[in-house]
């Protein structure tokens, strides 16, 4: 008796850990499909991360976000960031949709820069500046894709080697980017770099959030939060001054959640130069560590959204861009402020502005960021 007892035990145990084995490969899973090709003939394959609520997928063009689709208060699954519905239209688009940026994320001033009285020419796609890496930025190319199971979710290991030269930059950089979806319902990126030469380093993600899951809507009901008393004013080219100024009294103060509607239309300069906010907030209390950077809030679906980070600055764009031209996914074209980033980064031009932290990277060190985008509900 207590032997078939003792077997008995064994059998249940052993079921146990089986059911507990199914229900993880059924809620956290990872799905390679093919989105396509590009002109050129190139294979395009999607990745789509899923756990027990969410779902993620990404492609290995640009190691570029297409769909991120998350929970409203009611539990129904929406789509919350923009996108296209081909490699074609990713491409072609200039808005960055989704997408890492680099090698230098946001604006160099005039396309140049100076290290060790050598003088740098950059692609000037912006002007007379320099956007988010070029014209051939790490938007515009393919990523080898690495499907990872980490304890905390299902993750994908996106490489790129940026060639000494590329886009006029020196040095010969490898960069890794792990996007994983963990069982909290974060997408976390973590970047690890390493360079041959001195260089210029501050890579970015680009996905542009609508938390009302449908692009009909703007943005400007959406609440936001950012951690910072002081942002980084600019030029009517958009160019970082070098200064920091104080959010107090003005329209570029959320230190505590607001309508970002409430203000953008201002009589202010700042939103002038920007058509509305394009800028880079200085983050409270920087020390390399990951901390709150900024949060937002969409009332009517519940949808909320944490940004944490280890940056210094974040840039939060409202979308004063789109038009209206181009077809989005569904082939929907996006309208002013349908969609807004939340860019963590070393501040604009910092190459430039000796006073800003350094964004220097330099054989044998290597290059550590992390952000975490947390969605819950409210």
């Amino acid at each position: 008796m207590k032997k078939f007892f003792a077997v008995s035990i064994c059998i249940v145990f052993l079921l146990v850990i089986v059911s507990c084995q199914s229900n993880k490969k059924e809620n956290t899973m990872i799905n390679k499909s093919s989105f396509g090709k590009l002109e050129n003939g190139q294979e395009v394959t999607a990745y789509t991360l899923t756990n027990k609520t969410a779902q993620v997928k990404i492609i290995d063009y640009g190691a570029t976000v297409v769909s991120l689709t998350m929970p409203d208060k009611n539990g129904k699954l929406e789509d919350i960031v923009l996108g296209y519905d081909t490699p074609q239209d990713y491409a072609k688009g200039t808005s960055y949709f989704g997408a890492i940026v680099g090698r230098y994320g946001n604006r160099i001033g005039k396309g140049k820069f100076t290290l060790d009285g050598k003088e740098y020419k950059l692609a000037t796609n912006n002007g007379e500046n320099h956007l988010h890496g070029g014209i051939i930025g790490y938007n515009k190319v393919m990523w080898s894709a690495e499907p990872l199971e980490k304890e905390n979710g299902p993750a994908l290991k996106l490489t790129y080697i940026s060639k000494d030269g590329e886009e006029g930059y020196p040095g010969t950089v490898k960069l890794e980017v792990i996007y994983t979806l963990t069982n909290n319902n974060e997408l976390s990126i973590e970047y690890s770099a390493t360079t041959d030469k001195p260089t210029v380093f501050n890579p970015t993600h680009h996905s542009y959030f609508n938390l009302t899951g449908n692009t009909e809507n703007t943005i400007l009901d959406h609440e936001l939060m950012i951690n910072a008393d002081a942002y980084t004013p600019v030029d009517a080219g958009l160019i970082t001054t070098g200064k920091l100024e104080k959010v107090e009294n003005t329209p570029m103060d959320f230190r505590k959640r607001v309508k970002i509607g409430e203000g953008i239309n201002k009589d202010f300069e700042q939103l002038k130069f920007g058509k509305g906010y394009d800028h880079n907030w200085v983050l409270n209390g920087w020390d390399k560590t990951v901390k709150l950077a900024a949060t937002v809030y969409e009332p009517k679906s519940g949808r909320y959204m944490e940004v944490l980070t280890d940056q210094p600055g974040i840039q939060f764009y409202a979308g004063n861009f789109l038009d209206g031209t181009g077809a989005g996914k569904n082939g929907k074209p996006y309208q002013l402020r349908t969609g807004l980033c939340l860019e963590t980064q070393h501040y604009p031009d910092s190459p430039n502005k000796p006073d800003f932290p350094t964004v220097r990277l330099n054989p044998g060190e290597t290059y550590k960021h992390t952000t975490i985008y947390k969605f819950s509900v409210k």
